[in-house]
């Protein structure tokens, strides 16, 4: 079989995978108008949805995304870490280093204080 008939196979089954999807959303979804409002696990919000958020959360946000960042990296990392040896291991504490100035930078800022 020529690699483009498998090809042209596997883009058959998305189209028609795709399409089957949306005629199952046809028939049950609701009829009727519905009512647009917001909704959070059953009860009225408080706030509205465009409110602003205090300035803490873009630095917590932040280290966050460090912190997530380090998890990306190291699964990859520890399944090779025993093929490459030290030169790896070198590698991992240098970036932990860096993730590390990161956090006591925004301790420092005090992005750590809540009140």
């Amino acid at each position: 079989m020529a690699p483009w008939i498998a090809v042209a196979g596997l883009m058959a089954v998305l189209v028609l995978g795709v399409l089957g999807i949306h005629l199952v959303s046809l028939v049950v979804r609701p009829r009727g108008t519905l009512v647009a409002s917001p909704y959070l696990s059953g009860a009225r919000p408080r706030e509205h949805a465009l409110s602003r958020y205090h300035v803490r959360w873009y630095a917590v946000t932040l280290v966050f995304l460090a912190f997530d960042m380090e998890m990306v990296f190291m699964y990859p990392w520890a399944l090779v870490v025993a093929e490459v040896g030290a030169t790896a291991l070198v590698e991992m504490f240098v970036f932990l280093g860096l993730l590390m100035a990161g956090v006591v930078y925004a301790w420092r800022e005090g992005a750590f204080r809540w009140a």
